[in-house]
């Protein structure tokens, strides 16, 4: 494969004008050769346009994928993977490919099947809100975020500088992981936490809605995610979530336990550890003091 140029001089394509393509593509509008991005919602390629988000938005990956270096597609998991399959029959010479799909593991094992004019990488950028759609996208989304980065064994050097550069055009930090160990880890820090919300929302009475204070709306935000991306993910990466629960529950049934006892020694002591934990889990998040 030749040597792909440096951001500056490429020629980069999003496909997927969502909240996360939509914000990259801002983010990095004025940062490469030329901008141009894709979606199959009229309405989002409309917005798009007036928005200025890229040189050339379309509705036909055709008309902007084949000239391009680097190929970035942010859509939900299985639409990547659906992505991954057309992609040598839409780019006919060499590129590197990226994704920013919340799961890895099926992404990279698609992504091994491109063939050899292709540079793969996996990504998933560690930001987001619970609100969907381009109308949501901000161009400081990925500021000061984590962006995981999954090579396969076929990603070359060149790809890994071409993925760095972009990451941190974009104000994120990168942070090397394979494909398992990047799932076993959004399972506890992102699916899972959706799960607890949407469990502290299903069993919450309605007729308790007339005393919810700001710790319940903080609480429960990712309940109002979308149900069919969150579906797509949790599908994608069903035995780490379920192994997450699994500790959960442990954690749960034992806090109970401790609460029905009246063991209050036992139970503050518990609760201390939790608060101290969350604040080794924030440091190593920020790779500094907790905030």
């Amino acid at each position: 494969m030749a040597e792909p140029p440096d951001l500056e001089h490429a020629r980069v394509v999003v496909g997927g004008l969502g909240l996360m393509g939509g914000s990259l593509a801002l983010a990095l509008h004025g940062r490469c050769r030329r901008l141009a991005a894709w979606d199959t919602d009229p309405g989002a390629v409309e917005m798009a346009r007036r928005m200025a988000v890229a040189d050339q938005v379309s509705i036909d990956p055709l008309e902007v994928v084949p000239q391009a270096d680097l190929v970035i597609l942010a859509a939900p998991v299985r639409a990547i993977i659906e992505g991954l399959r057309q992609l040598p029959a839409m780019h006919a010479g060499e590129a590197v490919v990226l994704d920013l799909g919340s799961t890895k593991a099926e992404i990279v094992l698609a992504m091994e099947t491109l063939p050899t004019r292709f540079d793969p990488i996996g990504g998933h950028p560690m930001c987001g809100k619970e609100t969907s759609g381009l109308e949501s996208a901000e161009k400081g989304l990925f500021h000061g975020a984590r962006f995981a980065l999954t090579p396969l064994s076929r990603t070359t050097e060149r790809a890994r500088r071409l993925s760095v550069d972009l990451v941190r055009a974009v104000g994120a930090r990168p942070l090397w992981l394979d494909a398992e160990t990047h799932d076993a880890w959004v399972a506890a820090t992102s699916h899972l936490p959706f799960l607890l919300a949407a469990a502290a929302v299903l069993s919450t009475p309605e007729e308790a809605g007339r005393l919810i204070g700001p710790g319940f709306v903080s609480t429960t935000r990712l309940a109002a995610s979308s149900p069919r991306m969150m579906l797509d993910i949790l599908r994608t990466n069903r035995v780490p979530v379920v192994e997450a629960l699994r500790r959960t529950r442990q954690e749960l049934d034992a806090l109970e336990g401790l609460l029905f006892r009246e063991a209050d020694s036992e139970l503050t002591s518990r609760l201390a550890e939790a608060a101290a934990r969350r604040q080794r889990l924030l440091q190593r998040a920020d790779g500094g003091p907790a905030r």
